[in-house]
């Protein structure tokens, strides 16, 4: 089997000619369903970033033929406030891409499509996807556009004019399926593309990005971003490494307090029954009858009459 090139490193370098513009449209229209295709590709902020993020993360400004933005982002390492960095994103296109003075019906539809090599929130599943809709707090009915308003933006749903948001959690899924967007989530995460790859781009990929297509200095740029990577896995692997370790020694800590507490609360039980059968026992001896026994012990009549055998 061929080896191919990181699909991070690819959107630094390759797929950012429109040559290889067809691999992001086949992903883009495996994940949206629909046929997508990029008419250019605008300004990113990759430019700007650290040095950390240089490898770290990626990201891809596209415009399709509708006019809609695309933000694709890769992210390597962990960030707990990746949910915010998405919102970030979107935001600042919203505001970059209306000119001053246009009124907001000019305002462009954005998709955020997220790429993740870690375990982004707390969830099961490998892709998920983000709109806004209103729904009505007393009858729980979705707020709808107008006749007028459907005709205006040529959508038929609220949700349509709002940004939506795709997160592409693709660390440890290794199965390889018949299903399209499964193997797009098996190339990102292992670098292979089957014989039988049919998902729509798989097949662009895997002529374009092989990895002895790339030049001496590209190779060598290659596997330099690759050490970066192989380090940041291993940072990702160790934090959760301490973290286990520190839940078991939390959970065992917490352990032995919750068996120390439940030893005294079951020492004093056993020592109240205790009290109350030797109570029960004495008032036997002295014949008291047994509804009186039962009041003052709080013992049923079946055990007060197991005492008298």
């Amino acid at each position: 089997m061929a080896n191919y090139i990181r699909f991070d490193w690819a959107m630094k370098r390759l797929l950012r000619d429109k040559a290889n513009f067809s691999v992001l449209e086949g992903l883009l229209t495996t994940l949206l369903n629909e046929k997508i295709t990029i008419r250019k590709l605008l300004e990113s902020e990759s430019n700007q970033e650290s040095e950390f993020d240089k490898y770290n993360r990626v990201d891809i400004l596209a415009e399709d033929s509708k006019g809609a933005l695309i933000l694709f982002e890769i992210q390597n390492n962990n960030e707990y406030a990746y949910f915010q960095r998405m919102l970030f994103g979107v935001s600042k296109l919203v505001t970059e891409y209306i000119n001053r003075g246009e009124g907001y019906e000019h305002i462009r539809k954005i998709y955020s499509v997220n790429i993740v090599y870690f375990a982004l929130g707390s969830g099961s599943d490998t892709v998920y996807h983000g709109q806004t809709e209103f729904r009505g707090i007393h009858t729980n009915e979705l707020l709808q556009l107008s006749p007028f308003q459907q005709q205006t933006f040529k959508a038929t749903a609220v949700s349509q004019l709002y940004p939506e948001y795709y997160i592409l959690r693709v660390n440890d899924f290794n199965k390889w399926s018949k299903v399209p967007l499964e193997q797009w989530i098996y190339f990102l995460n292992t670098g292979e593309i089957p014989d039988d790859a049919s998902a729509p781009g798989l097949p662009e990929a895997r002529e374009r990005l092989q990895l002895d297509h790339l030049s001496k200095d590209e190779l060598k740029a290659y596997y330099r971003h690759l050490d970066n990577v192989v380090i940041l896995r291993d940072n990702i692997f160790t934090e959760r490494a301490e973290g286990r370790a520190e839940g078991r020694a939390e959970g065992r800590m917490e352990g032995r307090m919750e068996g120390r507490a439940e030893g005294l609360l079951e020492g004093r039980a056993e020592g109240l029954l205790e009290s109350r059968t030797e109570t029960a026992r004495k008032m036997l001896a002295d014949g008291l009858p047994i509804d009186v026994i039962r009041k003052y012990t709080e013992l049923s009549e079946e055990e007060i009459k197991g005492l008298e055998m």
